[in-house]
Formats: C-alpha cells, sequence, structure tokens
C-alpha cells in the first residue's frame, strides 16, 4: 500500500528570518541623505552605559574599603642638637632619636609607641604623659627628666642612667633594670598612672 501523502497546509507562514543585532553594521548601503538609524543610537547608548558599569565596578572596593592610607614614614632624628625644642602632643611613633641631644626638650603628652631614643641626652626634658609603649631608651641619660604619668610598658631600658628623675604615676611594667637602677627609682615610686590604672611601684615590682 502506497504511502499516504502529508496533506499540503497552504499559507503557512515560514519561519521569521533572524533580526540582526543592533550593533551589527547593516549590508544594506545606506542613503547619503538617511539620518542614523536607531538602532545605532541605542547601540552607543548600550556601550557607554556598559563602560560606566565597569568603571563603577572597579571602583567599588575602594568606595567599600575607603580610600588607601599612604604609609607614612617613621621620622629620623638622629645625631641633631634638639635642646629645647617642643614635641608636646606629637605623633612620634617609630621616630629615632638615636644619640640625639634632646636637652630640656618638650615631650608633654607625646606619642612615642615603639620610638628609639638609644643615646640620647634627655637632661631635664619633659616626658611627663608620654605613651613609650615598647620604646628604646637604652643607653640614654634621663637626668631630672620628668616621667610622671608616663607610659613606659615593655621599653627598652637596661642601661639607661636615670638620675633625680620624677617617676609619678609612671608605669614600668615589663621594663628590665639593673639591680642599683631598681633600687633607686623604687625609692622615689608613688601615684598610679591615669591611663593603665597600675601603681607606679607595683610595676617597678618594688619590695
Amino acid at each position: 500500500m502506497p504511502p499516504t501523502a502529508l496533506p499540503r497546509v497552504d499559507g503557512a507562514r515560514p519561519s521569521p528570518m533572524p533580526r540582526p543585532h543592533p550593533c551589527t553594521p547593516s549590508s544594506t548601503p545606506a542613503r547619503p541623505d538617511a539620518r542614523p538609524h536607531r538602532s545605532l543610537r541605542d547601540c552607543w547608548r548600550a556601550l557607554r552605559r556598559g563602560l560606566l558599569l565597569i568603571l563603577l565596578l572597579a571602583g567599588l572596593p575602594a568606595l567599600l574599603i575607603g580610600p588607601a592610607q599612604p604609609a607614612q614614614a617613621a621620622m629620623d632624628y638622629a645625631k641633631q642638637v634638639l635642646i629645647g625644642h617642643d614635641f608636646a602632643g606629637s605623633d612620634l611613633r617609630g621616630a629615632t632619636f638615636n644619640l640625639t641631644n634632646l636637652r630640656e626638650a618638650d615631650f608633654h603628652g607625646a606619642d612615642l609607641r615603639g620610638a628609639s631614643l638609644f643615646g640620647a641626652k634627655l637632661q631635664d626634658a619633659n616626658l611627663s604623659g608620654t605613651d613609650l609603649t615598647d620604646a628604646t631608651l637604652d643607653s640614654a641619660v634621663l637626668d631630672g627628666t620628668d616621667l610622671r604619668n608616663a607610659v613606659l610598658e615593655n621599653a627598652f631600658a637596661f642601661n639607661t642612667r636615670f638620675s633625680n628623675v620624677l617617676i609619678e604615676g609612671a608605669d614600668f611594667t615589663n621594663v628590665p633594670f639593673r639591680n642599683d637602677v631598681l633600687k633607686s627609682l623604687c625609692a622615689s615610686a608613688s601615684g598610679r598612672n591615669p591611663v593603665t590604672g597600675r601603681q607606679t611601684s607595683d610595676t617597678l615590682e618594688c619590695p
């Protein structure tokens, strides 16, 4: 038996041709007097929006994290003569004062955490209320120096010369001293540090 022929459906619409991408140039030449095609204008707008989005996404981490802070180089005052210089209230973290003449200098309330004052001359200097945590004071000369209410926690001062220093309220937690220096400091230890709340005599572990 011969196969049955499929009926022909008249009026069937052919499959629609795919529309060209709006950013694809047309193969049909444009008339000289023709105005720019709308699809091309839309294409340029889309490109501009895309570029703007890329720029915004590229800058998003900076907006979320905040502007990068440039690393501040530690100040170097080594081997200078700074007699009577005013450093009161200054941010001197990590600064270097090795072998510097700081006689009668004013450091009241300055931040000297991690600073190096190796061999510095600090006669009659005002170091009251300073933060000398982790500072290096080895071989420095402190004669008549004001250390009242200063914080010297973890400072290195084993060979530091202390003479007639004012230490009321100073915090010497974890600072190593020679026995003769420790005995001299304990003889005048008094007060409580206003920042750490520790008694000076306790931080020196005076007997």
